[in-house]
């Protein structure tokens, strides 16, 4: 097994167990025995076990972070894509922690070391949104004087709307189908989309 498979072994490994069991149940033997590593193979990856929760917190945000690339590399309007990505984002979020069982209370209760994890993707997150309104302000299709800061808006709205869409509380019970128009009108609004129709 190479290099990078075995430690992708033991992340998914590690992450079944934290789902499992939690973070604070499990131990770094647990790790070791349930991959069928030795400790010394688990510790010549990672030297805690804080090194591999960040692990698994990295591969989770490295799935959610290829399905925006999916999205973004999609031939579709610039509108649509900035609700796709939207939506993309808060059902991967969604779809990452009610899959982790007992870890995502870890998710919540160590939300500062999630936050120091998860800088890279939130970076690449905003150069994507960039890259789009940059591509749709050239076009003409968006009139954004700082591509930029409407990005870092963005950003920072969606993120502020994971733990309510998490647990239901946007929309009370509109269904995702009905909610899209809604949600549609008000990003077309901020972006002072240029007198075309709405679809």
């Amino acid at each position: 097994m190479s290099i990078s498979k075995t430690r992708q072994k033991l992340v998914d490994v590690a992450r079944q167990l934290f789902a499992k069991d939690g973070v604070a149940n499990t131990t770094m033997n647990d790790i070791a025995l349930a991959s069928g590593k030795g400790r010394r193979t688990l510790y010549t990856y990672f030297k805690s076990k804080e090194d591999i929760y960040y692990a698994v917190i990295e591969s989770e945000l490295e799935r959610l972070s290829d399905k925006l690339d999916e999205v973004a590399a999609r031939k579709m309007s610039p509108q649509d894509k900035i609700i796709e990505l939207i939506y993309t984002h808060l059902k991967m979020i969604r779809e990452t922690v009610v899959r982790n069982g007992n870890l995502r209370a870890e998710f919540f209760r160590n939300i500062w070391m999630v936050e120091k994890v998860r800088k890279n993707f939130d970076e690449d997150e905003l150069e994507l949104f960039r890259k789009v309104y940059a591509d749709a302000k050239a076009n003409g299709d968006f009139d954004i004087e700082d591509v930029g800061l409407v990005a870092d808006i963005t950003h920072y709205c969606i993120k502020g709307l994971e733990v309510p869409f998490i647990y239901g509380r946007i929309g009370h019970g509109l269904t995702e189908e009905a909610s899209r128009p809604l949600v549609a009108k008000v990003v077309y609004g901020a972006l002072g989309k240029n007198g075309r129709v709405l679809k």
